[in-house]
Protein backbone atom coordinates (compact mmCIF):
# COMPACT_ATOMS: atom_id res chain seq x y z
CA UNK A 1 0.00 0.00 0.00
CA UNK A 2 0.94 3.49 -1.04
CA UNK A 3 0.08 6.93 -0.11
CA UNK A 4 1.03 10.11 -2.53
CA UNK A 5 2.47 12.82 -0.50
CA UNK A 6 0.70 16.34 -0.48
CA UNK A 7 2.14 18.92 -2.02
CA UNK A 8 3.50 20.78 1.39
CA UNK A 9 5.71 17.82 1.89
CA UNK A 10 6.15 13.87 2.68
CA UNK A 11 3.20 15.00 5.69
CA UNK A 12 -0.46 13.82 5.37
CA UNK A 13 -3.43 14.08 6.76
CA UNK A 14 -5.20 11.80 8.50
CA UNK A 15 -8.56 12.18 6.57
CA UNK A 16 -6.33 11.19 3.14
CA UNK A 17 -4.58 8.06 4.82
CA UNK A 18 -8.71 7.11 5.39
CA UNK A 19 -9.71 7.52 2.05
CA UNK A 20 -7.16 5.99 0.13
CA UNK A 21 -7.06 2.79 2.59
CA UNK A 22 -10.62 2.66 2.36
CA UNK A 23 -10.30 2.41 -1.32
CA UNK A 24 -7.11 0.52 -1.79
CA UNK A 25 -8.29 -2.22 1.09
CA UNK A 26 -10.94 -3.26 -1.43
CA UNK A 27 -8.46 -4.88 -3.68
CA UNK A 28 -7.30 -7.00 -0.80
CA UNK A 29 -10.74 -7.85 0.37
CA UNK A 30 -12.02 -11.42 0.11
CA UNK A 31 -14.94 -12.67 -1.61
CA UNK A 32 -18.29 -11.68 -0.18
CA UNK A 33 -19.23 -15.58 1.00
CA UNK A 34 -19.81 -16.90 4.22
CA UNK A 35 -18.24 -19.74 5.32
CA UNK A 36 -21.08 -22.21 4.78
CA UNK A 37 -21.86 -20.59 1.01
CA UNK A 38 -17.91 -21.54 0.50
CA UNK A 39 -18.20 -25.35 1.64
CA UNK A 40 -21.91 -25.15 -0.66
CA UNK A 41 -19.95 -24.16 -3.49
CA UNK A 42 -17.19 -26.66 -3.10
CA UNK A 43 -19.64 -29.62 -2.20
CA UNK A 44 -21.35 -28.50 -6.16
CA UNK A 45 -17.93 -28.16 -7.88
CA UNK A 46 -17.43 -29.89 -10.81
CA UNK A 47 -14.42 -31.42 -11.24
CA UNK A 48 -12.93 -32.91 -15.10
CA UNK A 49 -12.96 -36.01 -12.99
CA UNK A 50 -16.35 -35.99 -12.89
CA UNK A 51 -16.70 -35.05 -16.49
CA UNK A 52 -14.63 -37.98 -17.73
CA UNK A 53 -15.65 -41.36 -19.27
CA UNK A 54 -16.52 -42.87 -21.95
CA UNK A 55 -20.24 -42.16 -22.16
CA UNK A 56 -19.69 -38.32 -21.03
CA UNK A 57 -22.06 -38.58 -17.96
CA UNK A 58 -21.09 -36.68 -15.16
CA UNK A 59 -20.66 -39.13 -12.32
CA UNK A 60 -21.53 -38.31 -9.01
CA UNK A 61 -19.70 -37.66 -5.83
CA UNK A 62 -18.91 -40.19 -3.04
CA UNK A 63 -20.96 -37.89 -0.95
CA UNK A 64 -24.00 -38.55 -2.42
CA UNK A 65 -23.55 -42.06 -3.63
CA UNK A 66 -22.71 -43.03 0.48
CA UNK A 67 -26.18 -44.34 1.94
CA UNK A 68 -24.47 -43.51 5.36
CA UNK A 69 -23.58 -39.95 5.46
CA UNK A 70 -26.56 -38.43 6.50
CA UNK A 71 -28.14 -34.31 6.38
CA UNK A 72 -27.29 -34.09 10.16
CA UNK A 73 -24.04 -35.24 9.87
CA UNK A 74 -23.52 -33.23 6.91
CA UNK A 75 -24.73 -30.53 9.02
CA UNK A 76 -22.35 -30.95 12.12
CA UNK A 77 -19.30 -31.33 9.52
CA UNK A 78 -20.03 -27.85 7.99
CA UNK A 79 -20.98 -26.55 11.36
CA UNK A 80 -17.86 -27.46 12.79
CA UNK A 81 -15.96 -26.30 9.62
CA UNK A 82 -17.59 -22.87 9.79
CA UNK A 83 -16.51 -22.60 13.19
CA UNK A 84 -12.83 -23.42 12.47
CA UNK A 85 -12.62 -21.13 9.29
CA UNK A 86 -14.31 -17.95 11.28
CA UNK A 87 -11.45 -18.65 14.05
CA UNK A 88 -8.45 -18.45 11.40
CA UNK A 89 -9.89 -16.07 9.18
CA UNK A 90 -10.83 -13.88 12.63
CA UNK A 91 -7.52 -11.50 12.60
CA UNK A 92 -7.81 -10.82 9.13
CA UNK A 93 -11.20 -9.86 9.12
CA UNK A 94 -10.23 -7.81 12.37
CA UNK A 95 -7.44 -5.86 11.01
CA UNK A 96 -9.86 -5.17 7.93
CA UNK A 97 -12.34 -3.71 10.06
CA UNK A 98 -9.86 -1.11 11.71
CA UNK A 99 -8.27 0.35 8.68
CA UNK A 100 -12.27 0.33 7.17
CA UNK A 101 -13.10 2.89 9.91
CA UNK A 102 -10.01 4.60 9.94
CA UNK A 103 -8.31 3.71 12.85
CA UNK A 104 -4.22 4.94 12.16
CA UNK A 105 -2.11 3.63 15.17
CA UNK A 106 1.10 3.54 13.02
CA UNK A 107 2.16 6.35 11.15
CA UNK A 108 3.39 5.80 7.59
CA UNK A 109 7.00 5.15 6.74
CA UNK A 110 9.30 6.95 3.98
CA UNK A 111 10.04 4.41 1.06
CA UNK A 112 11.22 4.68 -2.57
CA UNK A 113 9.38 3.39 -5.37
CA UNK A 114 11.17 1.34 -8.18
CA UNK A 115 11.26 4.85 -10.37
CA UNK A 116 12.87 6.29 -7.35
CA UNK A 117 10.20 8.34 -6.09
CA UNK A 118 9.47 8.85 -2.67
CA UNK A 119 5.90 8.11 -1.28
CA UNK A 120 4.27 7.05 1.85
CA UNK A 121 3.48 3.21 2.83
CA UNK A 122 0.94 2.72 5.19
CA UNK A 123 1.40 -0.28 7.30
CA UNK A 124 0.43 -3.82 6.21
CA UNK A 125 -1.98 -6.48 8.23
CA UNK A 126 1.11 -8.31 9.73
CA UNK A 127 1.86 -4.31 11.38
CA UNK A 128 -1.37 -3.56 12.49
CA UNK A 129 -1.67 -7.30 13.69
CA UNK A 130 1.53 -6.83 15.56
CA UNK A 131 0.14 -3.51 17.44
CA UNK A 132 -2.77 -5.29 18.35
CA UNK A 133 -0.94 -8.22 20.11
CA UNK A 134 1.44 -5.14 21.83
CA UNK A 135 -1.97 -3.31 23.36
CA UNK A 136 -3.87 -6.18 24.11
CA UNK A 137 -1.84 -9.29 23.68
CA UNK A 138 -2.35 -12.56 21.23
CA UNK A 139 -6.24 -12.80 22.56
CA UNK A 140 -6.87 -9.49 21.40
CA UNK A 141 -7.18 -10.63 17.69
CA UNK A 142 -9.88 -12.29 18.39
CA UNK A 143 -12.19 -9.97 19.95
CA UNK A 144 -15.36 -10.38 18.88
CA UNK A 145 -14.94 -14.05 17.66
CA UNK A 146 -18.22 -15.24 19.58
CA UNK A 147 -20.74 -13.47 17.68
CA UNK A 148 -18.65 -14.32 14.54
CA UNK A 149 -19.06 -18.03 15.28
CA UNK A 150 -23.13 -17.84 16.03
CA UNK A 151 -23.41 -15.78 12.61
CA UNK A 152 -21.74 -18.94 10.87
CA UNK A 153 -23.55 -21.15 12.90
CA UNK A 154 -26.71 -19.82 12.27
CA UNK A 155 -25.98 -18.69 8.69
CA UNK A 156 -25.19 -22.70 7.96
CA UNK A 157 -28.94 -23.82 10.03
CA UNK A 158 -30.92 -21.46 8.23
CA UNK A 159 -29.10 -22.36 4.57
CA UNK A 160 -30.50 -26.25 5.45
CA UNK A 161 -33.34 -25.51 6.51
CA UNK A 162 -34.25 -23.24 3.99
CA UNK A 163 -33.19 -25.54 1.11
CA UNK A 164 -35.15 -28.65 2.90
CA UNK A 165 -38.03 -26.24 2.64
CA UNK A 166 -37.98 -24.52 -0.92
CA UNK A 167 -36.51 -27.44 -2.80
CA UNK A 168 -34.75 -25.97 -6.23
CA UNK A 169 -35.60 -26.86 -9.17
CA UNK A 170 -33.46 -30.43 -10.30
CA UNK A 171 -30.12 -29.31 -12.47
CA UNK A 172 -28.67 -32.11 -11.71
CA UNK A 173 -28.65 -34.19 -15.17
CA UNK A 174 -26.24 -32.27 -16.98
CA UNK A 175 -27.29 -33.62 -20.26
CA UNK A 176 -25.80 -30.05 -21.86
CA UNK A 177 -23.23 -28.49 -20.27
CA UNK A 178 -23.87 -25.25 -21.94
CA UNK A 179 -26.93 -24.95 -18.85
CA UNK A 180 -29.94 -22.66 -20.50
CA UNK A 181 -30.04 -18.90 -19.37
CA UNK A 182 -33.68 -19.52 -17.67
CA UNK A 183 -32.15 -22.69 -15.83
CA UNK A 184 -29.06 -20.02 -14.56
CA UNK A 185 -31.97 -17.71 -13.61
CA UNK A 186 -33.93 -20.15 -11.54
CA UNK A 187 -30.55 -21.53 -9.49
CA UNK A 188 -29.35 -17.79 -8.59
CA UNK A 189 -32.98 -16.73 -8.08
CA UNK A 190 -33.07 -19.56 -5.20
CA UNK A 191 -29.61 -19.10 -4.02
CA UNK A 192 -30.46 -15.01 -3.92
CA UNK A 193 -33.44 -16.11 -1.36
CA UNK A 194 -31.23 -18.44 0.95
CA UNK A 195 -29.04 -15.46 1.55
CA UNK A 196 -30.97 -13.13 1.74
CA UNK A 197 -33.05 -15.31 4.85
CA UNK A 198 -29.41 -16.65 5.94
CA UNK A 199 -28.03 -12.29 6.19
CA UNK A 200 -31.24 -11.46 8.08
CA UNK A 201 -31.38 -14.18 10.63
CA UNK A 202 -27.29 -13.09 10.61
CA UNK A 203 -26.96 -9.40 10.53
CA UNK A 204 -27.44 -8.72 14.34
CA UNK A 205 -24.72 -10.98 15.37
CA UNK A 206 -22.56 -9.18 12.72
CA UNK A 207 -23.64 -5.46 14.28
CA UNK A 208 -22.76 -7.12 17.87
CA UNK A 209 -19.19 -8.52 16.20
CA UNK A 210 -18.19 -5.14 14.26
CA UNK A 211 -19.20 -2.87 17.75
CA UNK A 212 -17.06 -5.32 19.43
CA UNK A 213 -13.93 -5.02 17.47
CA UNK A 214 -14.43 -1.52 16.99
CA UNK A 215 -14.39 -0.68 20.73
CA UNK A 216 -10.36 -1.60 19.90
CA UNK A 217 -10.18 2.35 19.20
CA UNK A 218 -11.22 4.22 21.52
CA UNK A 219 -10.60 1.65 24.07
CA UNK A 220 -14.14 1.13 25.16
CA UNK A 221 -15.92 -1.59 27.35
CA UNK A 222 -19.39 -1.10 26.40
CA UNK A 223 -20.15 -4.01 24.45
CA UNK A 224 -18.17 -6.79 26.03
CA UNK A 225 -20.18 -10.04 26.49
CA UNK A 226 -22.80 -11.42 23.41
CA UNK A 227 -25.85 -11.43 25.93
CA UNK A 228 -25.02 -7.81 27.31
CA UNK A 229 -24.74 -6.57 23.93
CA UNK A 230 -27.82 -8.33 23.19
CA UNK A 231 -29.23 -6.44 25.96
CA UNK A 232 -27.85 -2.68 25.61
CA UNK A 233 -28.85 -2.67 21.87
CA UNK A 234 -32.81 -3.36 22.51
CA UNK A 235 -32.59 -0.64 25.46
CA UNK A 236 -30.96 1.90 23.81
CA UNK A 237 -31.63 1.74 19.49
CA UNK A 238 -34.57 -0.98 19.46
CA UNK A 239 -34.83 -3.81 17.31
CA UNK A 240 -33.83 -1.84 14.49
CA UNK A 241 -30.54 -1.86 15.80
CA UNK A 242 -29.89 -5.11 15.33
CA UNK A 243 -30.42 -4.72 11.39
CA UNK A 244 -28.49 -1.31 10.81
CA UNK A 245 -26.72 -1.34 7.71
CA UNK A 246 -28.23 -4.63 6.10
CA UNK A 247 -30.00 -2.82 3.43
CA UNK A 248 -26.65 -2.02 1.69
CA UNK A 249 -24.98 -5.50 2.98
CA UNK A 250 -28.05 -7.66 1.48
CA UNK A 251 -27.86 -5.34 -2.03
CA UNK A 252 -23.67 -5.99 -2.40
CA UNK A 253 -24.96 -9.81 -2.21
CA UNK A 254 -27.62 -9.72 -4.35
CA UNK A 255 -25.42 -7.75 -7.07
CA UNK A 256 -22.45 -10.26 -6.43
CA UNK A 257 -24.57 -13.26 -6.78
CA UNK A 258 -26.33 -12.16 -10.08
CA UNK A 259 -22.89 -10.86 -11.76
CA UNK A 260 -21.18 -13.53 -11.06
CA UNK A 261 -23.67 -16.05 -12.08
CA UNK A 262 -24.67 -14.48 -14.92
CA UNK A 263 -20.87 -13.90 -16.35
CA UNK A 264 -20.23 -17.39 -15.53
CA UNK A 265 -23.07 -18.66 -17.85
CA UNK A 266 -22.00 -16.21 -20.67
CA UNK A 267 -18.70 -16.68 -20.13
CA UNK A 268 -18.83 -20.57 -20.68
CA UNK A 269 -21.50 -20.33 -23.03
CA UNK A 270 -19.67 -18.24 -25.69
CA UNK A 271 -16.61 -17.79 -24.77
CA UNK A 272 -15.08 -21.41 -23.97
CA UNK A 273 -14.59 -23.63 -27.26
CA UNK A 274 -15.66 -26.71 -26.84
CA UNK A 275 -13.16 -27.68 -29.25
CA UNK A 276 -10.47 -27.36 -26.26
CA UNK A 277 -9.26 -30.27 -24.69
CA UNK A 278 -8.84 -28.47 -21.42
CA UNK A 279 -12.49 -26.41 -21.99
CA UNK A 280 -14.00 -28.54 -18.62
CA UNK A 281 -11.18 -27.36 -16.54
CA UNK A 282 -11.43 -23.53 -17.31
CA UNK A 283 -15.37 -23.98 -16.74
CA UNK A 284 -15.08 -25.39 -13.09
CA UNK A 285 -12.91 -22.38 -12.23
CA UNK A 286 -14.90 -19.83 -13.99
CA UNK A 287 -17.26 -18.92 -11.13
CA UNK A 288 -14.03 -18.80 -8.95
CA UNK A 289 -12.43 -15.92 -10.95
CA UNK A 290 -15.46 -13.94 -11.58
CA UNK A 291 -16.05 -14.20 -7.92
CA UNK A 292 -12.50 -12.42 -7.40
CA UNK A 293 -13.67 -9.93 -9.85
CA UNK A 294 -16.91 -8.69 -9.10
CA UNK A 295 -16.06 -8.74 -5.01
CA UNK A 296 -13.96 -5.51 -5.82
CA UNK A 297 -16.95 -4.10 -7.49
CA UNK A 298 -19.46 -4.85 -4.71
CA UNK A 299 -16.81 -4.14 -1.37
CA UNK A 300 -18.42 -0.40 -1.33
CA UNK A 301 -21.66 -1.69 0.00
CA UNK A 302 -19.87 -4.10 2.37
CA UNK A 303 -17.79 -0.89 3.67
CA UNK A 304 -20.91 0.77 3.84
CA UNK A 305 -22.17 -2.30 5.91
CA UNK A 306 -20.04 -2.09 8.46
CA UNK A 307 -19.49 2.09 8.90
CA UNK A 308 -23.71 1.74 9.42
CA UNK A 309 -23.09 -0.29 11.99
CA UNK A 310 -20.74 1.39 14.62
CA UNK A 311 -21.86 4.92 13.28
CA UNK A 312 -22.96 6.57 16.67
CA UNK A 313 -23.02 3.70 18.44
CA UNK A 314 -20.96 5.03 21.55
Amino acid sequence: MQLIPSPHGMKSSPASCVLVLRGITCFAHPMPYTVSEIVNIAENMVTTEDLSGETGARREPQFYRDSSTTALDMDTSNLLLGAGVTVITHPLLYVKLLIQIGHEPLTPTVGTTMFGRKVLYLPGFFSYAQHVVRVDGKRGLFRGLSPCIMSSAISTMVRSKVKQTIPADDVSNRDDLKTSLRKVVKVTSHEMVIQCLSRIATHPFHVISVRCMAQFVGREVTYSGLFSCITKIFKEEGVGGFFVGIVPHVLGKVIFLWCCNLLDHFINTYAVDDNFSQAPVIRSYTKLVMGIAVSVLTYPFMLVADLMAVNNCG
